[in-house]
């Protein structure tokens, strides 16, 4: 059946390009040349496959020119969004100090206006203390405002003061707001919602966002109401990066070995043993013998013993429904039941089980399905870069 199957492929070639003569004549001389169906075939082949291949370039640039003018867009959608925010501050400003010259310039007033939103702005902060990277972001701006010029009009350097607390309060919203962004790009990467791992906008707490409204919130600060919305915006952007970071904290995030180098991925790839394809249902670590094996999230050790195909294993319960499993250890350092912190050592890197050499295999489980863990791994470099 397959050499009459053959025969006909060899036929209809035969009759799609049949042996052509082609006659050349040059000074005098007469040459011809043999177009067998072999070399017509090689030939189209070529010109199909130039074709093809400038189709693809050709598409690939239109590609890159519309991703080239989307982005080309944003930014000017971005710089636009600034100006305007930039022109709306300076008109505010310019109000405000009009309003205190047309009372005569009561500095007793201009005074108390500034110790007001001093004492808001202190209490904005305490809540930015203790979040990684802020101290960095917002130094520079705490700086200008503790170091006004001295000037002899008092109504410019009450101007100064309250332009520095502006963009105090302006940078303290971008920081927070970009935290929270990088947060939940970190969880898009492991392949998580962020609203499932974070509380609603109901379940935030503070004084800076529990009040009923922005004007509730003026009274109590006893500021005027936009700096009291700003002071309530930027305190709700940080309280959502923080839960969204306590949250990355409970994941399976972070590496399971320093330093080590991946060697097999997650996936189908060829079986070391059997040399045919198999599916891998986690990631491979080198590294040298009995090199440190970490827990990559806080968690319970739900299992340590011996595993058909694993080896020595450990397994590790994080609760919301993952699970991580460290195989082919040389040697286990936890027991059933025992409470282990990131970065803790579960044991030490072996080739027990059904292992070709001196390796880690680590697997992420969500749920009772094992998952890709270099989206998790990327993810923790991601957080680690919101942090800094």
């Amino acid at each position: 059946m397959s050499m009459k199957r053959i025969t006909r492929l060899r036929r209809s070639l035969e009759e799609l390009f049949p042996e052509r003569h082609l006659y050349v004549r040059s000074g005098g001389e007469m040459r011809a040349y043999v177009l067998t169906t072999p070399k017509q075939i090689l030939g189209a082949g070529a010109v199909a496959a130039a074709a093809l291949w400038m189709g693809v370039c050709t598409a690939a640039m239109m590609v890159s020119a519309m991703q080239m003018s989307a982005s080309d867009q944003e930014i000017a959608r971005t710089e636009a969004k600034y100006e305007r925010w930039i022109a709306d501050r300076q008109a505010r400003l310019n109000s405000a100090v009009a309003q205190l010259n047309a009372t005569n310039g009561s500095i007793d007033d201009l005074a108390l206006s500034v110790e007001r939103r001093h004492a808001a702005l202190a209490m904005l902060l305490s809540d930015y203390k203790d979040t990684p990277g802020a101290a960095k972001v917002l130094a520079p701006e705490i700086q200008r405002v503790a170091t006004t010029p001295e000037i002899a009009d008092p109504v410019r350097r009450v101007e100064l003061v309250r332009a520095s607390q502006e963009r105090l309060l302006d940078s303290a919203d971008n920081f927070a707001k970009g935290r929270a962004e990088r947060l939940r790009m970190a969880f898009r990467l492991a392949g998580l919602s962020p609203n499932g791992h974070a509380p609603k906008s109901g379940a935030l707490g503070g004084p800076l966002i529990e009040a009923r409204d922005p004007k509730a919130l003026a009274a109590v600060l006893d500021v005027d109401e936009d700096f009291a919305a700003r002071i309530q915006h930027a305190a709700t952007n940080l309280s959502e990066a923080r839960a969204l970071g306590a949250a990355a904290q409970k994941l399976p995030l972070a590496k399971p070995t320093a330093g080590g180098r991946q060697t097999s991925s997650f996936g189908v790839r060829f079986d070391p043993f059997t040399k045919r394809p198999a599916f891998h249902s986690g990631l491979d670590f080198g590294g040298g013998f009995m090199t440190p094996i970490l827990a990559t999230a806080p968690g319970v050790v739900s299992f340590a013993g011996v595993r058909s195909g694993y080896g020595n294993t450990v397994e590790v319960d994080h609760g919301q429904g993952f699970k991580t499993r460290y195989a082919h250890m040389q040697a286990i350092a936890v027991k059933p039941g025992q409470r282990v912190a990131v970065g803790q050592r579960v044991g030490g890197m072996g080739s027990t089980g059904r292992s070709t050499g001196v390796h880690l295999h680590y697997e992420v489980w969500v749920n009772g399905r094992a998952q890709n863990p270099s989206r998790f791994v990327k993810a923790g470099e991601y957080v680690q870069q919101a942090a800094d």
